[in-house]
């Protein structure tokens, strides 16, 4: 495994992680939004925060791929998206704990076991 690629890629994962925790948050707790369409829009924030993190910083990839990459990442974020909202959901009421706390095993959960693969073999592979 690349070891300093795979600690800034979780450095990129952190900023967006911070960014889908504060929108989710401000969400629920400022807009009285429910809790799912929170964690949605929290993690659309976060996704764009992620992947231009990722192409820029992590992948340093050429800017000819941008579109491709774009809907590579669309899939892959997609597929993030259901899982965490589907987790959320799981953990806050068939588990019964805080959306937050729900949040943030899902979140750890996703992010390594599935968005760090998908990005360094799919989305941002060099060709």
């Amino acid at each position: 495994m690349r070891y300093a690629q795979f600690v800034k890629a979780q450095a990129a994962a952190a900023t967006g992680t911070a960014v889908d925790f504060l929108v989710t948050i401000v969400c629920v707790e400022v807009f009285h939004s429910w809790y799912l369409l929170a964690t949605a829009l929290g993690n659309a924030a976060g996704g764009i925060t992620n992947f231009y993190l990722g192409r820029h910083l992590v992948f340093k990839v050429p800017q000819p791929r941008a579109r491709l990459q774009g809907i590579r990442y669309f899939m892959v974020w997609l597929g993030s998206m259901l899982l965490n909202a589907a987790g959320v959901w799981l953990f806050t009421q068939q588990l019964h704990l805080n959306y937050v706390y729900s949040k943030v095993v899902v979140s750890l959960l996703v992010g390594v076991g599935f968005n760090y693969f998908l990005q360094l073999h799919f989305v941002f592979k060099k060709s």
